[in-house]
């Protein structure tokens, strides 16, 4: 059987108002993106962080930039093709 997969990166950080925290944040806001996705028909697989290093160009180098690390959150779905 033959999968396509779908990759959907999401913030590496949810904005609440502090008056609104819960504990459970994180949690709901991946079960509404989960959620939407399979009622597309794509069906949840996982999820992983992914470290990017974002090189500085040649004069901010010259300037003593240096390399700036991100990490992004991607959620993993596939489906039957």
């Amino acid at each position: 059987m033959a999968f396509q997969y779908k990759m959907v990166q999401i913030p590496p950080a949810i904005n609440v108002r502090q008056k609104d925290v819960k504990g459970q944040e994180a949690a709901v806001y991946l079960e509404g993106v989960v959620n939407e996705y399979v009622r597309q028909g794509w069906e949840f697989q996982r999820v992983d962080s992914i470290g990017v290093k974002e090189q500085p160009g040649c004069l901010a180098a010259l300037f003593g930039a240096r390399t700036i690390d991100y990490i992004y959150y991607v959620i993993t779905f596939r489906r039957s093709v």
